[in-house]
């Protein structure tokens, strides 16, 4: 019984210290993915092709629905009114 003490006592530390590294590695790996994803979903100028012609997005937007041009009820930011 003694002897196992003992182990237990020498792998303690040794377990506690693979334990904190892999909970390291685990909140790395998140911050990259995290960062990676909020790259990639930031809002970037993007460009349209509109009669080729190369519009700005917020100009494309400020030009209208399409969806109002066809006579449907639409919101303020030009989406199909569903009633």
């Amino acid at each position: 019984m003694d002897k196992i003490s003992e182990l237990l006592r020498e792998a303690k530390p040794l377990y506690l210290k693979r334990k904190r590294r892999r909970n390291q590695m685990k909140i790395a790996f998140t911050a990259v993915v995290a960062a990676f994803m909020f790259l990639v979903v930031m809002p970037q100028n993007i460009s349209l092709r509109d009669g080729g012609q190369w519009l700005d997005y917020e100009q494309y937007i400020s030009a209208g629905s399409s969806i109002e041009d066809m006579g449907l009820p639409v919101d303020e930011y030009g989406l199909l009114m569903v009633s």
